[in-house]
């Protein structure tokens, strides 16, 4: 009887090392994954540089002011899953240079869905910005329409190859728009296209463009290749985005 019972405390105590190690090795793969984010390229580099006319600031933000303006609207960016927030300095640089302040911001472990809120400390910051849009790109986008739901403070939504996760922008009076690439690999574009969001949203896509050049970090996994330039895709980019950043008010 006394074996009986060293075996089967022998054999559960096995069975728990096991699970502990499988448990270690998931979290241990889940978190190297999640760290292991797509870095930022020389176009980003060159785009984070202050010059005459543009100052950039890297801190707790990343923040783009132009110098030839006194800016009352902005712009707060949500990054893609698992990219470098510095990936998306040319997207960002070229839409301040309209004359609006433009932040992105950096999330934890560069997942957005860790801190949804992260726009409040943004516009708490900045006080003097009296009109707020709210941006994303991919899963970014998606978290930037939850806050965007939540806040009066902001009036505008731009997505990049995003959309809202469910329908709570469909009956707001925000102005919107959605922004995607004909070549898009990652993002389901079908959903992209239907999305539940305001009868007068401007969908404008991108013939050519693909999901990872709104961001300067290479090419992403299961992305299709783009037929335009990068250059050229952040231009239309940023020509979209600033219509909407005149619209609100």
């Amino acid at each position: 009887m006394s074996n009986t019972k060293t075996s089967r405390k022998s054999m559960k105590k096995r069975i728990f090392i096991g699970i502990a190690i499988v448990l270690v090795v998931f979290i241990g793969g889940t978190l190297i994954w999640m760290t292991n984010s797509y870095k930022h390229k020389s176009l980003a580099t060159v785009a984070l540089k202050s010059d005459n006319s543009m100052a950039v600031t890297d801190g707790d933000f990343i923040i783009f002011d132009s110098k030839n303006e006194n800016a009352t609207k902005g712009l707060i960016f949500y990054p893609g899953a698992k990219v470098d927030p510095m990936a998306y300095a040319p997207l960002c640089r070229q839409i301040a240079n309209a004359g609006y302040k433009v932040v992105i911001v950096s999330m934890p472990l560069n997942f957005a869905i860790f801190s949804p809120n992260k726009a409040d400390e943004v516009i708490e910051k900045f006080p003097q910005i009296q009109t707020w849009a709210i941006g994303g790109h991919s899963l970014g986008g998606v978290m930037a329409c939850k806050y965007a739901s939540k806040h009066d403070k902001i009036k505008g939504v731009a997505l990049y190859a995003s959309y809202p996760q469910g329908d709570e922008l469909k009956n707001s009076n925000k102005q919107v728009v959605s922004i995607w690439g004909s070549n898009d690999g990652v993002a389901k574009l079908d959903k992209v296209r239907n999305a539940a969001l305001p009868k007068d949203t401007t969908f404008v896509e991108i013939k050519g463009g693909n999901h990872g050049q709104f961001g300067d970090y290479g090419a992403q996994s299961g992305d299709k290749q783009a037929t335009i330039s990068q250059e050229e895709q952040v231009k239309q980019a940023v020509d979209a985005t600033v219509e909407l950043m005149k619209k609100i008010q």
